[in-house]
């Protein structure tokens, strides 16, 4: 069965789920969005709404110094080097998403994002990672405790270099890019499991209504996003859940970047296993 429904969400709304619930948001005005369910009438009903960004810590700025852009390394462990100003590494984040959702016990951290693959969680300014000779796109950005990213612009750095033998490639650094973040991994015990965050970054572009949307597919099921900030997860079941993000064009189509789209599989179980 598959049916679109499409959602009017004034000011101090949340994003609907398929089903019609909903909660309220700091929206500004009004969003149309389209949520598209490809999962049978019997299925386990998947909520996605959108949650509260705090704004908080706008004035934090992550650099880097090392790797430098363009700079070709030796295999083996690369040094990744940071300056954090204005944002405190490894202190817990005071937000009533901490007790909500998944929280590293580590406290505040940035999220290292090599090639869109899963991300490291760094806690100090200066970490190591194991590369391979190949070409790398390094994406950095400040996360909260609870492992929402911080999405100003002074809050990440985007850069590429190639490391052993690798040839370097030309990936166009200005182009719009999508990466993904969470959820990952294993979610484990009530709190976890009921609230997973859905949060992805963008750079060089943005959503809107008549602009580029992402497209998130959870379990077979689709939504349609037409705004950049972080959702929840509502409803998925205990074990295996995939998810799949896309980020479209105006026109629904693919935007062309090798990082789009992406695909990931996560754990729901019971227990109370600490966050990651």
């Amino acid at each position: 069965m598959k049916k679109t429904i499409l959602l009017s969400l004034f000011s101090a709304t949340f994003l609907f789920a398929c089903d019609g619930g909903g909660s309220s948001n700091n929206n500004q005005g009004e969003d149309t969005l389209a949520v598209t369910e490809t999962t049978t009438p019997d299925a386990q009903k998947i909520n996605l709404r959108a949650t509260e960004e705090t704004t908080e810590f706008q004035d934090a700025i992550l650099e880097q110094n090392a790797p430098t852009n363009g700079q070709k390394l030796k295999a083996g462990p690369v040094t990744f080097e940071y300056n954090v100003k204005n944002y405190q590494l490894t202190k817990m984040t005071e937000s009533e998403h901490a007790q909500m959702m998944a929280n590293s016990s580590k406290g505040q951290h940035i999220h290292l994002i090599v090639n869109n693959r899963p991300y490291d969680a760094v806690y100090e300014t200066t970490y190591q990672k194991e590369l391979e000779a190949g070409h790398y796109v390094e994406l950095s950005f400040l996360s909260r405790s609870f492992h929402m990213s911080l999405k100003h612009p002074e809050a990440y750095v985007l850069r590429q270099f190639t490391v052993g033998d690798a040839k370097p490639e030309k990936v166009d650094l200005n182009a719009p890019h999508m990466f993904y973040s969470r959820p990952k991994g294993t979610y484990s015990g009530p709190q976890e499991t009921s609230n997973v965050m859905l949060d992805f970054y963008l750079v060089n572009t943005d959503l809107s209504e008549n602009g580029k949307k992402v497209r998130a597919t959870i379990n077979g099921q689709e939504f349609t996003v037409t705004k950049w900030q972080p959702y929840v997860i509502e409803g998925l079941p205990m074990g295996e859940s995939t998810i799949k993000l896309e980020l479209l064009d105006e026109n629904n189509n693919l935007v062309q970047s090798p990082y789009n789209p992406v695909t990931r599989t996560i754990t729901l179980e019971e227990g109370n296993q600490p966050a990651m």
